[in-house]
C-alpha cells in the first residue's frame, strides 16, 4: 500500500501510463503465503515498475507513442518473466520518451514527466518515468533501456543508480525496438546492491535471443567488496569542456582527488576520437531507427488513420499523425543516411569510426579497470529549455553514448548537488562483462563519499 499511496501522491509528475493496482495487491498476498511457508524467490515482494517499451504479457504496451494506441503486449519479456520468476511484484508501466528518442522525457504522446526535484524540470531521458518513480518512492527499482544513456542520465538528473549493462548481458527479446545493435535493458535503483541484485536476475543466456551472450552470470550481489586498489583512467577533455556545467568539473575533480589520496592509481589518458562519438552514434542509431519503425503502418494493430484513398495514403496519413516530431526527425534523418547516394559518405563511414572508438576505448581497458567521467555535462535543465534546439538536447547525451558505441557496461551514481539542489551523477565504465567488478566500485564510492 505504501507504494501505491506514493502512485497517488505523485500523480502530478506524470509517472505511470498504468498502475496496476489490484493485480500488485493480489500478488502481494501470494508472495505473502510463499513466505511464510519458506518457498519465495530472491526478489520476494521486491516492487518493480517497467519502462513503457518493456513488453509484459496482456498489459498495455505503447512506447509512449500514438503509433500503438490499444496496443496489448503478447508475451513477457524475458528480464520480465525471470522478475516474475522470482516474486518480483510488476506494479505499473512508466511514461517515457517515445520509442526511447529523447533526452528529457518532453517527447512522449502522454505529455513530460517532471523531475520530482523540482517539478519545473525535466527528470532525463529517455527512461524518465521509470527514474521519478524510484526518485519519489513510486517503486523500489525500475527496468529501462539504454541506447545512448537512457537509463544512466535520468539517474544522475534524479539522484538515483543507474545500471547499463554490458550489451548482450541482458536479453532484448520483448524491448520494444529503437536501435538494435545499441539498446540494452538497465537498471535504475536506490543503491548499488539493488541493482547488483536485479542484475543477477535478469541477466544469462535465452534462447529467444540470438544476439544474447551465453558466458554464466555472476553471483553479483555477492561480490560488491572491493578487494583492490583498482587502476583508474579519466579523459581530461570530458572535464575541461566548456559545455561541462562548473559544479559538475569540481564535483568530478573532487572524486579524482579523493581516489589519488586514498592510494588509487588515477591517470588522464588520450582519446583522440571524443569528438567523433556522438556524430557517429547519431547516424546508426537513425539509420537502425528508420529500419526499426517502419514496421509501424497501421495495417495490423495500433492507430489506423481514416479514411484513406489508397493504402499508400493511409501509411502516410497514420504515420504522420501518430509519430511525434522527434521520432519523425530521426527517421527522416535515418533514412536519408541509408539511401543509395549517402549509405558510403554516412553509415558506412560511421560504422568504419564506431569500429575504431571500440578499439581505442579496448586500448584502454587493456591498462586500466575503469574509467570515470561526468554522467552529463548539465544538471536537470528546465522543460521547454532545449525543446526547440535538438542539438542542445543531443548534446545531453555526449558523456553517455561511448558506452553504447563500444558496447561496454556503465553506472552512474549518484555525487552530490548543485546549488539548487540537483543531484550531480558520476559515471564510471569498465571492460566488458566486468559488471561484477564495476558494481563493486561504484558500491566503494557511494560508501566513501
Amino acid at each position: 500500500m505504501y507504494y501505491l499511496s506514493a502512485i497517488k501522491a505523485n500523480s502530478h509528475l506524470n509517472v505511470f501510463l498504468e498502475v496496476y493496482e489490484a493485480e500488485a495487491l493480489q500478488r502481494a498476498q501470494e508472495i505473502d503465503r510463499k513466505i511464510a511457508g519458506g518457498t519465495q524467490g530472491r526478489l520476494a515482494g521486491m516492487v518493480v515498475g517497467l519502462k513503457d517499451v518493456i513488453s509484459h504479457q496482456d498489459h498495455g504496451l505503447q512506447a509512449g507513442s500514438r503509433i500503438l494506441e490499444g496496443f496489448r503486449a503478447q508475451f513477457n519479456a524475458t528480464a520480465v518473466e525471470r522478475l516474475l520468476a522470482e516474486d518480483a511484484i510488476v506494479i505499473g508501466r512508466q511514461n517515457c520518451d517515445e520509442f526511447g528518442m529523447g533526452s528529457s522525457n518532453e517527447n512522449s504522446a502522454f505529455g513530460p514527466v517532471r523531475n520530482g526535484a523540482d517539478p519545473s524540470r525535466v527528470p532525463g531521458g529517455s527512461s524518465g518515468g521509470s527514474a521519478v518513480a524510484v526518485q519519489t518512492g513510486m517503486c523500489l527499482a525500475s527496468l529501462g533501456s539504454d541506447t545512448g544513456g537512457s537509463v544512466r542520465q535520468p539517474a544522475a538528473f534524479c539522484g538515483l543508480v543507474g545500471l547499463k549493462p554490458t550489451y548482450s548481458r541482458v536479453s532484448r527479446w520483448g524491448l520494444i525496438a529503437y536501435a538494435s545493435s545499441f539498446d540494452t535493458i538497465g537498471i535504475i535503483a536506490r543503491s548499488v546492491p539493488d541493482a547488483a541484485l536485479l542484475l543477477e536476475v535478469i541477466a544469462g543466456k535465452d534462447d529467444y535471443d540470438s544476439t544474447v551472450s551465453q558466458s554464466p552470470v555472476p553471483a553479483y550481489s555477492r561480490q560488491l567488496r572491493l578487494d583492490e586498489k583498482p587502476r583508474i583512467a579519466y579523459i581530461p577533455e570530458t572535464i575541461q569542456s566548456a559545455g561541462l556545467s562548473e559544479e559538475i568539473r569540481q564535483t568530478i575533480l573532487r572524486n579524482i582527488s579523493s581516489l589519488k589520496e586514498d592510494g588509487h592509481r588515477v591517470d588522464a589518458v588520450v582519446f583522440p576520437l571524443l569528438d567523433f562519438i556522438l556524430p557517429a552514434y547519431y547516424i546508426l542509431t537513425t539509420a537502425e531507427a528508420s529500419s526499426n519503425l517502419a514496421r509501424y503502418d497501421g495495417v495490423r494493430y495500433g492507430y489506423r488513420s481514416t479514411p484513406a484513398g489508397s493504402l499508400e495514403s493511409m501509411y502516410k496519413s497514420t504515420r504522420s499523425y501518430a509519430f511525434g516530431e522527434e521520432v519523425k526527425r530521426r527517421i527522416m534523418l535515418g533514412t536519408f543516411v541509408l539511401s543509395a547516394d549517402y549509405y558510403d559518405a554516412y553509415y558506412t563511414k560511421a560504422q568504419k569510426v564506431r569500429r575504431l572508438i571500440k578499439e581505442k576505448t579496448d586500448n584502454i581497458f587493456a591498462q586500466y579497470d575503469f574509467l570515470i567521467l561526468p554522467t552529463a555535462p548539465t544538471t536537470a535543465f528546465r522543460l521547454g529549455e532545449h525543446t526547440e534546439d535538438p542539438l542542445k538536447m543531443y548534446l545531453a547525451d555526449i558523456y553517455s553514448v561511448q558506452a553504447n558505441v563500444a558496447g561496454i557496461p556503465a553506472i552512474s551514481i549518484p555525487a552530490g548537488k548543485d546549488q539548487n539542489g540537483l543531484p550531480i551523477g558520476l559515471q564510471i565504465m569498465a571492460n566488458r562483462f566486468e559488471e561484477a567488478r564495476l558494481l563493486a566500485f561504484a558500491h566503494y564510492l557511494m560508501q566513501h563519499q
